[in-house]
């Protein structure tokens, strides 16, 4: 996909679209914390993630803790979008305190190392869809433009042909790549709190895999974690996936103010209530790379806002259901792999 002529500034715009907007969303006061919601909202993802454990404790040795696996794939999935929300700011004023509840979130309770999450989230948020500069649509594995399908070389050129078809069980490997390019991290002398974090994401594999061979024999213990590390890969995947995969990927020839930039590569997603408890409000994603650091429980408020801005300006606003948003990733997925399945080398 490329950006449209009509989707570009006009003239004497630059830098000031999303100024305006800045401003109306900041006076409807949008911005402001909601420390109701997010104790409420931690309230119940801690009895989720706590009651979850629990019944894995109480049922024993018994094949209805694969029902439990998915479950508790569902309560890490949560956990994490909290923690993604926490390395925003979203919930705490405090840098170190969100950082500090960040780690305990991400490196202790499920095994995310959030120094090295946060980085390369912030990344993203920086530059979209971005070829070059977004590492989401790095070409580690998936190919997300012709020019990387062209330049693909290896086991990215072997997938890419079939990678439309190969893209929800790659998930189910999501959660064990996430685990261990933490650890990976660990050896990074960028990381800050290398320490801490190594201890927290040691700490967590020890009591994670301790308490399956304490309760499981070793069989059932196996499965249960591939079950639960599957589920957990797909929601992740799921939940971030629709957010921008199939919009424009962006080159170095493109080039956009902050408002285009962030709105043209992002995609809200409907569904009510139901589908933003799931995603964690990520569904109001244009809302979200407009606003990162305002609270979830806003971004469905500053959605008319937005919509009407860019409607003013002539900016495309694209949102769908969820089942469409995971099938216009997957055409173009397929799309970009046509010209590996022509030529087979």
């Amino acid at each position: 996909m490329t950006v449209t002529e009509t989707s570009r500034p006009g003239s004497g715009q630059r830098g000031s679209d999303y100024a305006r907007l800045s401003r109306r969303i900041a006076q409807a006061g949008l911005l402001e914390r909601r420390p109701g919601y997010y104790a409420a909202r931690i309230t119940l993802v801690a009895a989720l993630f706590a009651g979850t454990w629990a019944l894995f404790a109480a049922l024993g040795d018994s094949w209805w803790q694969l029902a439990v696996a998915v479950l508790l794939a569902a309560a890490f999935g949560q956990v994490t979008l909290l923690a993604h929300d926490l390395a925003h700011g979203q919930i705490f004023r405090s840098r170190r305190t969100s950082r500090n509840a960040g780690l305990i979130v991400g490196n202790l309770a499920v095994g995310l190392s959030y120094g090295w999450w946060m980085d390369k989230h912030t990344r993203h948020h920086a530059n979209p869809n971005h070829e070059d500069h977004d590492p989401d649509v790095s070409p580690d594995f998936l190919l997300w433009s012709e020019r990387q399908a062209a330049a693909s070389k290896g086991l990215p050129r072997f997938i890419g042909r079939y990678q439309a078809w190969l893209f929800f069980p790659l998930l189910t490997l999501e959660g064990v790549n996430l685990k261990v390019s933490s650890f990976r991290a660990l050896r990074r002398p960028t990381l800050k709190n290398r320490a801490i974090e190594g201890a927290l994401l040691g700490g967590h594999v020890l009591a994670y895999l301790g308490a399956l061979l304490l309760v499981l024999p070793l069989p059932k213990a196996l499965l249960f974690f591939a079950v639960h590390q599957a589920c957990y890969g797909v929601y992740l995947g799921c939940t971030f996936a629709p957010n921008h995969k199939g919009m424009p990927v962006l080159t170095a020839e493109d080039e956009l103010d902050f408002l285009r930039k962030q709105v043209l590569t992002s995609r809200n997603v409907r569904g009510g209530h139901l589908v933003t408890t799931a995603l964690g409000g990520l569904n109001y994603q244009i809302e979200h790379h407009l606003f990162p650091s305002m609270p979830t429980a806003n971004l469905r408020r500053a959605r008319p806002i937005v919509r009407d801005h860019c409607a003013s300006l002539g900016i495309d606003y694209v949102e769908c259901g969820l089942l469409e948003s995971w099938g216009q990733a997957l055409r173009h997925l397929h799309e970009v792999g046509r010209p590996l399945r022509r030529v087979r080398t």
